[in-house]
């Protein structure tokens, strides 16, 4: 064991006396079955801004629970910052308010455990707000140190590893992801309100398909086949439509068998939402409104939001540029639409940027945007018209085959959604499927079989349809000023330790 390491068992044998002593005067923290809260510390902090330093309500008692953060015993008193979900605020202890054995019981308690107290709020001298403890009980033991206070948890990958720890020593961290939950329930006020319906569709399917990427595959003994899981809720949802329900979303996790970095997780969340009667202008109209919407909320009714050194302006109207027109401007005139389309020009192109060749043309163009277009789209910026070649699942524009009604939304220089007037046509679906199936042949491993079930239900008739899909985690990132995805993740996914 090294010097660390037996530090550290040093300090969990000193916790584990400490409990010992607990038990012995009949205070096991571990026998609480439950304890009664009134208020929260930042409630308790804002009712009572108004004291004056000396000043105190001792008519009013409250009862909270949290852990313990810190400790500073001074003789028969003892200041503690106690923390809960809200936030921390200081608690201060006397031996002659609490009596003489449950003052004994201070001596052993740590930092990390949990204590239940009941007190009222006064303004200490020098001015800070503090609730003056009545009584109190231990309530959990940490028998376990937490890192230093004043360093916090600095190894990251031991940060995202262990998050029950984390999120204990750097509050922010916590409150990110406190603030996505708030988020998302936002989200959903606000597509619920336009009338749509949330469905569940199923994680395990025969054929992973409304994606290019690769599947993660697993074995159900009760069927005794593979099955794959989701990588895109699209065909399902848009089987619903179908079915007649018209306006229908999904806010689900997806799994694709991909790399991991600061913007990709195997593991993901995903808005997908489906609009009869819409095309993809009135699409771009709904994205538009729900990010800004969300700005506002985060930002209390700013159009302005900071992320990194950048502040963004989400004030409406978003830019729009078209995708070949985003590829001309930034290559300075080099890479144009006939260049681009053609094939082995494309492939070209590849070369000339130093990129690895692709096994098909929609990936050449993919790495092509990925470099050329990407960095340059920092303020949130509609692309559209996207080749047919990268857009199996969308309907082609009407005086212009080679190109879909499709846009993507990027911001920060992130993909944050995909839209597009939905396929309806049974047969240039088939034959769309068709072709993937050759390039599936050719080697790009991220072209999904083709769901043929799916073009069978097209084949009962499908309205014209818009359809979206707004990475969740991505969008997160955004919105709460992070720069990797797994700070918008609680437990992302992570090697093996040890």
């Amino acid at each position: 064991m090294d010097e660390l390491g037996k530090t550290e068992a040093a300090l969990i044998a000193a916790r584990r006396e400490n409990l010992a002593a607990l038990r012995s005067r009949g205070r096991d923290p571990f026998a609480q079955r439950r304890c009664d809260v009134d208020a929260t510390a930042q409630e308790l902090l804002e009712r009572y801004a108004f004291l004056e330093p000396g000043q105190d309500a001792a008519a009013e008692a409250w009862s909270l629970a949290g852990r313990v953060l810190s400790k500073r015993t001074m003789g028969k008193t003892v200041f503690a910052d106690l923390a809960d979900r809200t936030g921390r605020i200081q608690v201060y202890v006397r031996r002659q308010d609490v009596g003489d054995d449950a003052f004994a019981d201070w001596h052993d308690l740590d930092r990390g455990d949990f204590i239940a107290v009941r007190g009222y709020m006064f303004r200490s001298k020098v001015g800070e707000l503090t609730l003056h403890v009545t009584a109190f009980s231990p309530i959990a033991k940490a028998l376990r140190p937490l890192p230093d206070k004043w360093h916090g948890l600095q190894d990251i990958e031991k940060r995202y590893r262990q998050r029950y720890v984390d999120f204990v020593v750097n509050p922010d961290a916590r409150e990110a992801l406190m603030l996505r939950s708030r988020l998302i329930a936002e989200m959903r006020r606000f597509i619920d309100a336009r009338g749509f319906y949330e469905a569940e569709t199923p994680t395990l399917l025969h054929v992973a398909g409304g994606a290019a990427a690769r599947p993660f595959v697993t074995h159900c003994n009760a069927l005794d086949r593979q099955l794959q899981l989701r990588i895109a809720t699209e065909l399902n949802l848009k089987r619903l439509i179908v079915a007649g329900m018209e306006r229908v979303y999904e806010i689900g996790r997806i799994f694709r068998n991909e790399g991991i970095d600061t913007t990709h997780n195997p593991e993901f969340t995903m808005l997908e939402l489906y609009a009869a009667y819409w095309d993809v202008s009135d699409m771009l109209e709904f994205n538009e409104a729900l990010v800004a919407h969300l700005v506002d909320f985060v930002t209390a009714g700013a159009t302005d939001l900071r992320h990194g050194d950048t502040t963004i302006s989400f004030a409406r109207p978003f830019a729009r540029i078209e995708y070949f027109d985003a590829l001309a401007r930034f290559s300075g005139g080099k890479y144009t639409r006939a260049r681009l389309l053609d094939a082995r020009q494309a492939a070209e192109v590849l070369g000339e940027l130093g990129l690895p060749a692709s096994p098909t043309h929609g990936h050449a163009l993919d790495k092509i945007f990925e470099r050329i277009a990407e960095p340059h789209l920092v303020a949130p910026t509609f692309v559209t018209g996207y080749p047919a070649v990268i857009s199996p699942l969308a309907k082609r524009r009407s005086k212009d085959g080679e190109v879909v009604d499709r846009y993507e939304l990027f911001c920060a220089n992130m993909e944050i959604s995909n839209a597009f007037t939905e396929l309806n046509d049974p047969d240039d679906q088939r034959a769309r499927f068709e072709a993937q199936v050759a390039d599936r042949i050719a080697g790009d491993e991220e072209i999904p079989e083709p769901d043929w079930d799916f073009v069978r239900a097209l084949e009962y008739g499908m309205p014209p349809t818009a359809g979206i899909g707004i990475g969740v985690d991505r969008l997160m990132m955004l919105l709460t000023d992070q720069r990797s995805v797994r700070d918008v993740l609680l437990f992302p996914m992570q090697r093996q330790h040890g």
